[in-house]
């Protein structure tokens, strides 16, 4: 049987509590063929600490663990472990996240089944202020359980169809590394753009449908902690986007792109009047995304776009006083 080695990548940063159930889950595979490099951010409680004890523990257990010399931020975190890993595939898990005992048999097995770069499965939120669970979080949409060309798989994740965390897919590393695709530095929501341009150049993907992966939403999830950092970041995610759109050439791909802006600008907007609700602050970003792509005449005769998004890519570009005062009224009544 073939048993490519898989990395499994886990950031280390104030996350004490959560980390020995984490590394409990790793553990349990059922896989065995792994090595676990975690990276040290500089986490300021005692989080090594108990990683340094596991490993004293577990001498059988292939694990990394590696130290940043100053705290970077996930993004160059996710970096260093792609940097650092040596396997077939790399796994990303987060270090308050736990994964099944047959999470990567699973994901393995797909993946050479179907002969594919990625493998993307399931999740089930385990929600810790009431103890209740919620199959398929961050659901998979897609009907079409294999991809065999970039063109569907981007136009798939265009449409929504894919989850965009980094988390709880198994990708090939040689893809990773030869395409360069890396997290960009700085970004608090950096998954969304590292999906962005992988899904630019992908070539195969598949879709596992069993839940892998155990997504725990506490008091520090990010989630709940969303700040105008998070909003400014998800404003250089869309110049990120939009510089990708202006060296396009193919009209289909420019279409779609528009068509994930339109959905992009919509959540960044609801998200950001959910968490700082700053009159003043919604009227800047609403002007400043008047500046990215939209919806041409055509595409509003054309069946490309559904009408939610016709609708929305209207009341995104309307004069910035009445655009606020129409966003106001439809979310909060």
């Amino acid at each position: 049987m073939h048993t490519p080695l898989v990395s499994i990548n886990i950031p280390v940063y104030k996350c004490e509590s959560f980390i020995l159930k984490c590394l409990e889950s790793v553990k349990a595979q059922t896989y065995q063929n792994l090595e676990i490099i975690l990276i040290n951010d500089c986490t300021p409680d005692n989080s090594v600490t108990i990683i340094e004890e596991f490993i004293a523990n577990n001498t059988s257990l292939n694990i990394k663990l590696l130290y940043h010399q100053e705290n970077s931020g996930l993004s160059v975190v996710r970096n260093t472990g792609i940097d650092n890993s040596t396997g077939k595939y790399i796994y990303f898990l987060d270090s308050d996240d736990t994964i099944t005992s047959d999470c990567i048999e699973k994901c393995v097995d797909n993946v050479l089944l179907y002969k594919t770069q990625m493998v993307i499965a399931q999740n089930r939120w385990i929600n810790t202020f009431d103890n209740t669970t919620k199959d398929f979080g961050f659901a998979t949409l897609s009907i079409d359980k294999n991809f065999n060309n970039n063109s569907s798989i981007f136009e798939a994740y265009c449409k929504g169809y894919f989850p965009v965390s980094s988390w709880n897919k198994l990708v090939e590393l040689d893809f990773i590394k030869t395409n360069k695709i890396y997290f960009v530095a700085g970004l608090f929501a950096q998954d969304e753009l590292w999906m962005f341009h992988v899904m630019q150049k992908i070539d195969s993907l598949s879709i596992l449908d069993d839940i892998t992966y155990n997504y725990y939403l506490h008091a520090n999830s990010v989630i709940f902690n969303r700040t105008k950092k998070n909003s400014e970041n998800h404003q250089t995610i869309l110049e990120w986007v939009n510089k990708s759109y202006n060296e396009t050439k193919d009209l289909n791909r420019r279409k779609l792109i528009r068509g994930w802006i339109v959905n992009f600008k919509t959540l960044i907007l609801q998200m950001q009047w959910k968490v700082i609700k700053d009159d003043d602050y919604f009227k800047i970003n609403y002007n400043r995304m008047k500046k990215a792509p939209s919806l041409s005449f055509s595409d509003y005769i054309s069946s490309d776009f559904t009408k939610a998004q016709k609708k929305e890519n209207l009341l995104l570009n309307l004069p910035t006083n009445l655009g606020y005062k129409i966003f106001k009224k439809r979310y909060e009544g």
